[in-house]
């Protein structure tokens, strides 16, 4: 059993034949898509781009990997249903498809993480042995026990009273936890997609005292145009091996998790003692700039499925997809981040729990150009807004970066000097009037006006500027170019009990046209007393059996109407009410959908944090956040659907609490069909809104006829 490919450039070559063995992978993958609405059929005759759909990763035994967009989902998902009974059927296990139906994948933002932080689990035992890698993988999880299941997953009775015990732990932590200092090492580099010329000691090993945990960052890993479509690259081979070998000498260490999107790439290394208080391992990435996902469609191939009853096999027919007008390859390959959700700008990112202190480490590659400080504040909104991990179990809330004890973002941020005059500001450097200069930095600036990495520090810079020099020298660029000076690369770093010992550069290799960059923190991290722990759980646990006899629960909420006027799409906007436990008992509240239906809200609707515990007289906020996105602007623009909705606020073992959500909608161009539109006469917001219905509904009936 297996797949057959028909290339239909190569009419007259064989097909060829992936067999669906143990070694057999096909994984579908998530991509944003244009908001214009356009016919896919229409973009081969206008030379636009069209709306994809869905991204399939095949590769078998022996045979490189291959990459397919198959532009009808329902067949996409067919396929993957096929080829997963047969590997069922035949190899007697089943694979991790993504299965998910478009609804699910448009409400996906109604399970969003709350505010509220998870307890920690029972202390780990000191003999509990670090899961092994497996080969040919960077993203493998830890095993998740049936213990910490139970533990995280409050969906009965039982699991409920669990969760108001692990909530009233989190909030008494201080009474079991020693604090314990560790020692993690920075480091990023932009290496221009160069390979290591040199040894790295002289930035990894510039401290007689070794580290406790190695935070390495590359970017420009990759400059080729394959990097963009395939997973192996040598270069992260070389460059993993590079730093490998120039680890601390005085320490043995083991690789925790790696992670590469094309040519951002992070590595995460701890010294073999810790790895059995290390669990929860995760990897996320993201690519950002808006060029890319109007080329993202270049070199890429277009898949038609067909069953092959004869072979047991599904049939693709390939076909390569001609390159749009003004996108050219080079366009795509060029450092400069036109392909940014292909990989080459955006952002990779490893967490993870250490003892009882959770980690988030951030490389991220933004926007270039001096002018363009406004592109890069987006990329990071765009990051922090669409990187977020998945938790020990999938039916929890996931997790974004700003939930984590300690956030670390490092990278070649890109951000410039307000100084367009290479010579003066080499003058400055010359006199070493650093500061002088830093009054000048975009990052600082933007930081001070709170617009992009607001609650984030940073050591003070007492080096000179890591970009831009000739390769393999010291000397500034004098290529025509002639780029400024500027420190664009960082370490920032969020949270408490964070000390930076070390922040500099290390001028001695020369390998890019940056400068390496690194930084040594020492981090206090909560380390759990089991007996404490376990005294703390036994004191709880009797007096919530005698609570429980003789109470029910009860809130107050400050209001419950709410009226949102003039939304727009891609703007967000924000009301925000106080509920208060007025009962006798902890509670926990959340919002459950209503009648008939699958979840608690609208797309375009979200409750921060949609669940919680609240002790006697504790109160809390929630945010009610209206943004419509391009998975619900459609219906609204047409009409079909409005600015109106009702929430319920369930108390377990109590009463239903009823939210009126009402408001008024601006209709724009944006989700409107491209036909819709142009038969309009005049702008969209003063069409009626019966006219719109009927605009849409008549485009709808011609493309089906």
């Amino acid at each position: 059993m297996g797949i057959v490919i028909h290339s239909q450039e190569k009419e007259n070559s064989d097909p060829d034949y992936i067999p669906i063995n143990s070694r057999f992978k096909c994984v579908q993958e998530a991509e944003e898509t244009l908001l214009i609405d356009i016919a896919a059929n229409s973009w081969a005759d206008s030379g636009s781009v069209f709306e994809a759909g869905c991204k399939v990763r095949i590769q078998g035994d022996e045979t490189p990997e291959r990459l397919f967009e198959i532009p009808d989902e329902e067949r996409c998902l067919g396929f993957l249903s096929e080829v997963q009974s047969i590997q069922e059927g035949a190899l007697g296990f089943e694979d991790d498809f993504n299965t998910l139906s478009l609804e699910e994948k448009r409400n996906m933002q109604n399970h969003q993480a709350g505010s509220r932080r998870e307890p920690p689990p029972p202390p780990v035992s000191q003999n509990r042995q670090f899961p092994r890698e497996r080969e040919g993988t960077s993203r493998d999880q830890p095993k998740v026990t049936n213990t910490m299941r139970k533990m995280f997953l409050p969906s009965t009775q039982s699991g409920q009273r669990e969760g108001l015990i692990k909530h009233v732990l989190a909030k008494r932590e201080k009474a079991y936890i020693n604090w314990h200092n560790f020692r993690f090492f920075v480091g990023t580099w932009n290496v221009n997609g160069q390979s290591p010329d040199s040894f790295l000691e002289p930035w990894l090993v510039c401290d007689t005292e070794p580290p406790d945990f190695y935070c390495v960052g590359f970017q420009e890993l990759d400059l080729s145009t394959e990097a963009f479509f395939y997973f192996d690259s040598t270069k992260e081979q070389e460059w993993l091996a590079a730093v490998e070998r120039a680890l601390h000498p005085q320490a043995k260490y083991k690789k925790v998790q790696m992670v590469r999107l094309v040519g951002m790439m992070l590595l995460v290394f701890a010294k073999k003692d810790h790895l059995s208080n290390i669990r929860e391992v995760v990897t996320e990435s993201v690519g950002t700039g808006v060029m890319g996902k109007m080329v993202s469609h270049r070199g890429q191939l277009v898949a038609s499925l067909y069953p092959c009853k004869k072979r047991h096999s599904l049939v693709l027919f390939t076909c390569a997809i001609p390159v749009p007008p003004r996108a050219s390859p080079e366009s795509c390959s060029n450092p400069t981040g036109t392909c940014g959700p292909q990989g080459n700008k955006g952002g990779v990112a490893v967490r993870f729990v250490f003892h009882n202190t959770t980690f988030c480490v951030v490389n991220s590659h933004l926007a270039a150009h001096v002018e363009d400080f406004e592109r890069r504040n987006q990329d990071y909104k765009d990051i922090c807004a669409r990187m977020s991990f998945e938790t020990p179990n999938d039916s929890l809330p996931q997790i974004n970066i700003m939930k984590h004890d300690v956030v670390i973002w490092l990278g070649d941020l890109n951000y410039r000097l307000c100084l367009l005059d290479a010579s003066e500001v080499k003058n400055l450097i010359s006199k070493n009037e650093l500061q002088k200069l830093l009054t000048y930095d975009q990052l600082n600036i933007q930081r001070t006006q709170k617009k992009a990495f607001a609650d984030f520090m940073e050591g003070e810079i007492k080096f000179i500027p890591t970009y831009k020099y000739d390769s393999k020298t010291d000397r500034w660029d004098s290529s025509g170019k002639c780029r400024v000076p500027a420190w664009c690369d960082r370490i920032l770093w969020r949270g408490g009990n964070i000390n930076q010992l070390r922040y500099c550069s290390h001028m001695d290799l020369k390998t890019s046209d940056h400068k390496p960059v690194s930084a040594l923190f020492r981090i206090g991290v909560k380390v759990v007393d089991e007996q404490k722990y376990r005294k703390l759980f036994e004191d709880i646990v009797r007096i919530m059996d005698r609570m429980e006899n003789d109470f029910l629960p009860s809130l107050e909420l400050s209001r419950r109407e709410f009226e949102f006027e003039n939304v727009k799409f891609r703007q967000l906007q924000k009301q925000k009410f106080k509920i208060t436990n007025n009962g006798q008992v902890p509670c926990h509240f959340s919002f459950i959908p209503k009648l008939n239906d699958i979840h608690y809200c609208k797309p375009w609707l979200r409750a921060e944090p949609c669940e919680g515990y609240l002790e006697p007289d504790e109160s809390t906020e929630i945010s009610l956040d209206v943004y419509v996105s391009k998975d619900s602007v459609t219906l609204l623009n047409s009409g079909e659907d409005k600015i109106e909705d009702i929430l319920v606020l369930h108390l377990d073992r109590g009463k239903d609490y009823f939210l009126t959500i009402s408001g008024t909608y601006l209709p724009s161009c944006f989700g409107t069909s491209l036909e819709a539109l142009c038969r309009m006469k005049r702008p969209i917001r003063e069409v009626p809104v019966t006219k719109l219905i009927d605009l849409v509904s008549r485009g709808v009936l011609e493309d089906l006829l």
